[in-house]
């Protein structure tokens, strides 16, 4: 019975030896163009998106783990949590760096994409959602959804992860580095803390069944925020104006496939991210098997972000 419930202990709190390395990085966005992928107009606004998305959400997931860590009762797990806040903080302003000194100073109004995520991560999402209390007895379940909702997240960041480390067409078409290296950069410490979200969510109590319709709600969240998101930014894009793109029109969708069918791989298959949602509603799910740390740690040992990084510090 101790051996049993040893085990079951273990496998509740963190799931790896690796120590999370948190990196101090800064970007320059002097010479990015608008177009960062030269003549891909579509790919780059596309991409451009997740600068967006991204700092509200990331910004919220280091609340939540913060206001949790108290209830960490693995030594480990609560190591690799705060490594995780760190590396999250530092993505939320990596991407806001690129909102405000990128896209903003290339006369692109991201105030509106900005304020969406601000009202779904401050309000809807707050530990106080739109200002109601959340009765004393159900705070815990208030925080284990969410936890569960981010582990969803982290589990579809780690999949982009993939998706953005071994791409390697974007450079063969001369994408601009700073950008590039953003992506990359970002997607190999999504690969490098994936098994966190999913740790810390089992740690504090999260069930399987649970993540069957917080996978639905997200992988839809997710791509219609993508989505809507792209298709406002772009529709301030002269060659987009006859078009007007929107979420509710099929033409964004479908040109949206439609790159994504090039053997090129100019953006990710929406088909694919959603059949890759349906390995983390499996009873044997484990994001260890999900990518490779090594290749993740080859490509932030020489990110020229992260290697500006420590030349500062020495």
């Amino acid at each position: 019975m101790k051996l049993l419930s040893a085990l079951k202990n273990s496998k509740l709190g963190s799931s790896i030896k690796y120590h999370i390395k948190p990196r101090k990085v800064k970007f320059e966005w002097a010479d990015t163009p608008v177009d960062w992928i030269p003549q891909q107009p579509f790919a780059s606004y596309f991409i451009n998106e997740i600068n967006m998305i991204l700092p509200a959400g990331e910004f919220w997931f280091c609340r939540l783990y913060n206001k949790v860590l108290p209830k960490i009762t693995d030594e480990k797990l609560k190591e690799d949590v705060k490594a995780f806040i760190r590396q999250e903080a530092m993505h939320a302003q990596a991407h806001t760096s690129a909102n405000k000194e990128y896209l903003t100073v290339r006369n692109i109004d991201v105030s509106r994409n900005l304020k969406v995520m601000d009202f779904l991560f401050t309000k809807m999402l707050a530990d106080q959602p739109l200002g109601l209390n959340v009765p004393k007895v159900l705070e815990h379940q208030w925080d284990l959804f969410r936890l569960g909702v981010i582990a969803t997240v982290e589990h579809m960041t780690c999949v982009l992860g993939k998706y953005a480390l071994y791409n390697k067409y974007w450079e063969k078409l001369g994408a601009d580095p700073a950008m590039l290296d953003l992506v990359k950069w970002h997607g190999a410490e999504e690969i490098e803390h994936r098994t966190v979200a999913f740790d810390l969510y089992r740690h504090l109590g999260g069930g399987y069944i649970a993540r069957y319709y917080q996978s639905v709600i997200v992988i839809a969240a997710v791509l219609g925020l993508w989505v809507d998101g792209a298709a406002h930014i772009m529709s301030q894009d002269p060659r987009f104006k006859s078009i007007k793109p929107s979420v509710f029109k099929p033409w964004i969708w479908r040109e949206w496939y439609n790159i994504s069918q090039d053997n090129n791989r100019l953006l990710p298959n929406p088909l694919w991210l959603v059949s890759q949602q349906l390995g983390y509603l499996t009873p044997w799910y484990d994001p260890v098997h999900e990518a490779k740390t090594e290749d993740a740690i080859a490509y932030l040992d020489n990110s020229p972000a992260a290697k500006r990084a420590l030349l500062k510090i020495a």
